[in-house]
């Protein structure tokens, strides 16, 4: 099976470009690009086994960020991108609708396992499928599924909000979950800390009974339970963050539109545009050591993620300015 293209890989365009300037700014993802503030960590952390005490106080941390009252509800694993391959796994071969075009590794997972998969348009086209996945708010384009709608579904419906931290929380179901819903949240994009690989599913309890056995002992590093503790207790730190990506993302929307950007989408932390010369734009951004994420099968859409600072957004205006 082809691999799924992914933004945050720089490796391909600093080979099509070996002489753009360096640093490289990486506009290619959705994570903030401010991140939190790394806690000092006790140097135990990296020599032995995660505790069960650590390992509790994050599911604590993370359900009280979001909203989720029962801790016997959610789950940690090594990043959101895990449960999406583990998913699949624990149903039957079934007929699966995809919302979309959306995150495609949606999609690639359940066909993986043997899954039956339609992508539809709209939820509802997908009332004949057995399991429904819905991104929300969608990656890359940044559309929004009313809460209202998906608790009508009738399914067994996973729907994926790894980009909701910076939403109303009304627009979630984490913290009120419908019988047969499985929630997906990323801890990576909002904090800034991909790296750090955590993420988490809220479900029934049975549903994360089995997710745990699955993902087996110790799946999530001493680190990251600690890091991850930390950042989802500093309510400051995020509301902080949401004023600045609330500031900065106007001032994006601006400067592309200024640039001949049509601004069609996004979220917080990202915006998905369309331009009449995609590819020139992609050409031209990557000789001045930009990366942008461009989308094979809609040529003429871009996702731009946010600068991270003035220094960042005066280099992409200066480099806009000079499309031909």
């Amino acid at each position: 099976m082809k691999p799924v293209v992914h933004g945050g890989d720089l490796g391909e365009a600093m080979r099509r470009y070996p002489d753009a300037p360096k640093p490289w700014l990486d506009l290619s993802t959705g994570i903030n690009p401010v991140p939190y503030p790394l806690p000092d960590l006790p140097a135990d952390l990296w020599t032995r086994l995660p505790s069960r005490t650590d390992h509790d106080a994050l599911i604590e941390a993370a359900a009280a960020r979001y909203g989720v009252k029962d801790p016997a509800t959610i789950v940690a694993a090594p990043g959101t991108q895990a449960l999406i391959q583990l998913l699949p796994r624990l149903w039957p071969k079934s007929k699966v609708a995809v919302v979309g075009p959306t995150y495609e590794e949606h999609e690639v997972s359940w066909r993986r396992h043997g899954h039956t998969v339609r992508t539809t348009a709209a939820l509802s086209q997908a009332q004949d499928h057995e399991i429904v996945i819905v991104v929300n708010p969608d990656n890359p384009t940044g559309r929004l599924v009313l809460a209202a709608d998906l608790r009508a579904c009738k399914q067994q419906i996973v729907i994926d909000e790894s980009f909701a931290d910076f939403l109303p929380a009304s627009a979630s179901l984490a913290g009120d979950l419908p019988a047969s819903t499985i929630v997906l949240r990323s801890f990576g994009k909002a904090y800034g800390l991909g790296g750090v690989r955590l993420g988490f599913a809220i479900a029934a309890p049975e549903t994360v009974a089995v997710l745990r056995e699955e993902l087996g002992p110790w799946a999530v590093s001493g680190p990251a339970l600690a890091i991850g503790r930390a950042a989802l207790s500093d309510e400051a730190w995020l509301q902080g963050a949401a004023r600045r990506l609330e500031h900065d993302g106007r001032r994006l929307d601006d400067l592309l539109k200024n640039a001949g950007f049509g601004v069609l989408g996004g979220t917080p932390l990202f915006r998905f545009v369309r331009h009449d010369d995609a590819p020139g734009m992609v050409q031209h951004l990557g000789r001045h050591g930009i990366h942008l994420r461009a989308f094979f099968l809609a040529p003429d859409r871009l996702r731009f993620g946010l600068p991270g600072g003035d220094a960042a957004f005066d280099r992409l205006a200066k480099a806009l300015a000079q499309f031909r």
